[in-house]
Parts: structure tokens; sequence; C-alpha cells
């Protein structure tokens, strides 16, 4: 019976095949997925750009057979009216949340828009679009910097620790320390120490 290879006798065993690997510094990685999002987003932007705007009629013509169920109306609304949104998304930049990601929630509400469109009250379909498409990104916006909301107890324990830390701070003219907060509001260490992680 044989015995079993020594593991390091392995690699020795199999051919040397060149190894290909490219090393990025910190620095160039970013640059690397930014300009490949620069290109994704300009790419969009070249084939919603293709699409030409609508006139009234057609819009109104469109809008009515949309309200009959005829999907490819609606599609012909959305794909011609995504630069409303691009246009819209743009003024929301530097606001935590990535041109693309915008878009995507303002197509949300342009979707939501042309579902309550109704072409017989005489406005063109853009003025309507443009409150709904708005919305759906002022709200994306709101939900991603919302803070973490703490329950109502939590929130009295946070201020009746902060405010002891200020009276002890204020009357010794320095620092307070943990065990000094715990011994004058009776709790334990690790409790005020949890309690003060939360602020």
């Amino acid at each position: 019976m044989e015995e079993p290879a020594n593991p390091d006798d392995i690699d020795s065993q199999e051919p040397d095949l060149p190894l290909e690997v490219e090393v990025f510094s910190d620095r160039q990685a970013p640059v690397v997925e930014n300009e490949f999002l620069s290109d994704v987003t300009q790419i969009y932007l070249n084939e919603i750009g293709a699409n030409p705007l609508l006139t009234a009629e057609e819009e109104a013509a469109l809008s009515r057979r949309v309200r009959l169920g005829d999907f490819e109306a609606r599609q012909t609304m959305i794909e011609r009216n995504l630069r409303l949104v691009v246009n819209i998304a743009k003024h929301y930049l530097n606001r935590g949340i990535p041109l693309l990601d915008l878009v995507e929630e303002g197509n949300l509400g342009l979707i939501h828009a042309l579902e309550k469109f109704d072409p017989e009250r005489g406005f063109r379909f853009s003025t309507y679009a443009t409150w709904w498409i708005r919305q759906n990104i002022e709200r994306a916006i709101m939900n991603q910097s919302r803070t973490i909301r703490l329950p109502v107890h939590v929130v009295k324990e946070l201020n009746q620790v902060l405010r002891a830390q200020r009276n002890i701070e204020a009357n010794s003219n320095g620092e307070s320390t943990l065990e000094e907060i715990a011994q004058r509001l009776d709790k334990p260490i690790e409790t005020v120490r949890a309690i003060l992680a939360l602020s």
C-alpha cells in the first residue's frame, strides 16, 4: 500500500503556471470603480438622450392608451420622460446618494405619476410628474440620512446621565469620570457606560 503524499510535496508536483496578479494601490482601486460608474452613467444618459421628447398631442394620446391598460404606451411614456427624472435628480447631488440611485428613486416616482395621471385635466405630464419624482427622491434622501431613533425611556435615561455629567464637570472644573456619574445616579458603571455610548 502506498503512503499518502506529503502535503509539502504536492505543490512541487504541480506544474508552474504563470500567475498574473494586478496589484492596485488604495488610491487606484476607487478610481477604477469611479471610472466604471462614470461609464455606466454616461451610457445610461446617452441611451435616454436618444429618445425624442413627446409633443403635447402624442403625450395626450399615449396617456389615454395607458389608462386603458396599453403596456406599450406605458413603456413609451416612461422611456420618453426619463430625461426629466435625470434633470430633477441632478438637483439633489451631494446629499449622500449617488446619481444613479437618485435616478432610480425618481423613476419610481415617474411610474407612480403615470398611474395617477389624467390627461383630460389639461396639464402636461412633465408638470404633473415632477412633484412625484421629487417626492420619491426626497423620501429616499431622508431615509438614507435618518438617524436611529431611541425609545423614549432610553432618551430620558441618556438625558439624566448627560445632566449629571454636566453638573459634575461644572462643579469640579474638569472631566467627570464614569465612577462619579454612576455614584451620583446610583447606577452601575456598566449601565452608565452603555447609556453614554448612545450619545
